[in-house]
Formats: C-alpha cells, sequence, structure tokens
C-alpha cells in the first residue's frame, strides 16, 4: 500500500488550535490575533511557553508589538 505524500507548508490545525488558544489567555486582543499568521501565532506561543507566568502578558504584547502587529 502507497503512503501518502505530504508536502510542507501546511501547519498541524491542532497546533494552531492550540497556539491562538495560549495567546488569548495571556491577553492578545482577538482583532489583533486576527491578523496575526498562523506561522506567527506559533511562534509566538512557543515563545510564552517558555515566559515565566508572571512575565508571559508583557512579553506577548512585546512582541506582537515588535511584530507590528499591535501599536504602541
Amino acid at each position: 500500500m502507497a503512503h501518502p505524500v505530504y508536502q510542507g507548508g501546511s501547519v498541524n490545525d491542532s497546533v494552531a488550535v492550540d497556539a491562538k488558544r495560549i495567546l488569548l489567555r495571556y491577553g492578545a486582543p482577538i482583532g489583533v490575533l486576527d491578523s496575526v499568521s498562523e506561522e506567527d501565532r506559533i511562534r509566538f506561543a512557543r515563545l510564552i511557553a517558555r515566559t515565566s507566568l508572571p512575565e508571559r502578558e508583557v512579553k506577548l504584547r512585546k512582541l506582537l508589538e515588535e511584530a507590528g502587529y499591535l501599536k504602541r
């Protein structure tokens, strides 16, 4: 039986959904988050997960500002 061939470029839906939940949990505005690419959502969520709990909201806001998704 032949195995399907997968091509790069698509992101696992469950990872993208989990990333969005993490970002929402730590204060990303929904309107802003809708404009953030899936790749950035996942990248930001991974960075937030490695940040100490008390610093996560501030770190997320800084990431969104630096990437141009959120104005100061």
